[in-house]
């Protein structure tokens, strides 16, 4: 008969070098971190207030719960920490790295952008918001023309889904950070 204790090789695996760091940085410097991932202070007050996180996992069930949790107002906020698609922040580098899709975009597709951009945020009172990692120019301009007839609260949810995506994204690259790198 076979023990079905665990061997000391089957201990929880240990959090990322990124994960271990936020987990014990001061409040203010884990404010700033969590606000480049999100522009929402609700958010990234829930996300701080549950810390420490064991698994990169549980950080990403906690911005998940947080991310259910806000307002219209909240989203609002967290809209207002993205630029336009094709139109990066200067001087981000994850406005940059995201949009990559758009970089090599025609003069034409980047003006349809322009105009869809400005049709959208026209009906729905924000910037068009999408995961757009790994997405080129021509998926995203076919995302805003399927999404511009939705109804403002199909739009609100189908946001709230991608601001999800890309707050995962964000928070991953926190996690895996080894001292020293880049965002």
């Amino acid at each position: 008969m076979s023990s079905s204790s665990p061997s000391p090789s089957a201990e929880a695996p240990k959090a990322p070098a990124g994960l271990s760091r936020f987990n014990t940085a001061d409040d203010g410097t884990a404010e700033a971190a969590l606000h480049e991932v999100c522009a929402s202070r609700a958010w990234g007050n829930r996300i701080l207030a549950q810390r420490p996180y064991a698994t990169t996992e549980a950080l990403f069930a906690a911005s998940d719960a947080a991310m259910g949790e806000l307002t219209a107002d909240d989203l609002a906020e967290a809209m207002a920490g993205h630029p336009p698609i094709g139109r990066p922040k200067p001087g981000d580098p994850a406005s940059a790295r995201e949009q990559r899709g758009m970089a090599g975009a025609s003069d034409a597709l980047k003006a349809e952008m322009l105009e869809l951009n400005l049709a959208y945020q026209e009906k729905f009172g924000h910037v068009f918001l999408i995961c757009a990692s790994g997405r080129t120019g021509e998926q995203m301009r076919d995302a805003i023309r399927n999404r511009i007839d939705n109804t403002p609260e199909q739009e609100r949810e189908i946001v709230r889904r991608e601001l999800g995506k890309i707050n995962r994204i964000r928070l991953s690259r926190i996690a895996e950070l080894a001292e020293g790198d880049a965002a």
